[in-house]
């Protein structure tokens, strides 16, 4: 099965993300927000990502508006029920997720696949809130979307081969190279990920160093690209919080406890990049 129309559900940092590198591959794409300004925002952020890539030289002019009239914006999300496939991206919270998903159940045709954008959450858990748990995948992009190569897949107890073999070859398409996680908590890359930069709060709780020191030391000491504490306003302290918290409980080891300084700053909101401040203040950038 080949996806043609694929449906995307948040049109915020990962769901727009999505829905561009969908279009680029030739997809059309319809993209749901419960808010026009949300809406507004995602159309707005993918319109500058092409536009950089058109002063690059990257793309032509005209190249870069067909691939945003591939794209189809709507607040109702009953705008999917033609979809072959569609992509929740929504925000990481267990209940909400289950919310779309039970509502994806009854908008999306009987024979569409039903992915969730997760980087943490039980993927069978997921599917259990569906018609379809044969259907329901984990397809878990990095951020941001368009730079970043990988895409997790993850099976839940009840997935088909043909649901996933259809996952991976729209992610191949959409020139994605994908790994296989298992259903537990964080998948692989948050299980090794969030530890690390939870770690790196714990360093600056206890005063092992300062927020710059830690960065540097481990970007010059590991030849990593970005310090952890800049990858955590990156992702979003908050996002951060939410997967340190679903590792916690679904493990239930202590080494997943989320520094208590991470809660500190969320409860101040004080989430990164997207708030204007979290371990840096981005409000003068």
């Amino acid at each position: 099965m080949s996806i043609q129309l694929l449906g995307v559900v948040g049109a915020g940092q990962m769901g727009n993300g999505i829905a561009q590198v969908a279009a680029t591959a030739g997809l059309n794409v319809i993209c749901t927000d419960v808010s026009q300004a949300a809406l507004d925002k995602g159309r707005a952020t993918i319109e500058g990502s092409l536009g950089r890539l058109v002063k690059k030289d990257k793309m032509s002019a005209e190249e870069a508006r067909n691939i945003l009239g591939r794209i189809q914006f709507h607040t109702d999300i009953g705008a999917l029920g033609a979809v072959e496939l569609a992509v929740e991206a929504a925000s990481e919270n267990v209940e909400l997720k289950y919310r779309i998903f039970e509502s994806l159940s009854r908008t999306v045709a009987a024979g569409g696949i039903l992915a969730s954008n997760t980087s943490s959450i039980s993927i069978t858990a997921i599917a259990a809130r569906t018609d379809r748990p044969e259907r329901v995948i984990g397809m878990h992009f990095m951020n941001p979307v368009p730079l970043m190569q990988l895409v997790e897949l993850i099976r839940g107890l009840a997935t088909s081969d043909q649901t996933f073999d259809t996952t991976q070859a729209l992610a191949q398409r959409m020139g994605k190279t994908t790994v296989v996680g298992r259903d537990m908590p964080g998948f692989i890359v948050n299980r090794v990920l969030m530890p690390y930069i939870n770690e790196a709060v714990f360093a600056l709780y206890e005063g092992i160093g300062s927020v710059a020191d830690i960065d540097t030391a481990m970007k010059l000491g590991t030849n990593v690209p970005m310090g952890p504490l800049t990858l955590a306003d990156f992702i979003g302290l908050d996002t951060c919080l939410a997967i340190l918290e679903v590792l916690h409980d679904g493990l239930g080891d202590t080494k997943y406890r989320p520094c208590p300084l991470l809660r500190k700053y969320v409860e101040a909101g004080w989430l990164g990049r997207k708030s204007g401040r979290g371990f840096y203040d981005y409000r003068q950038v």
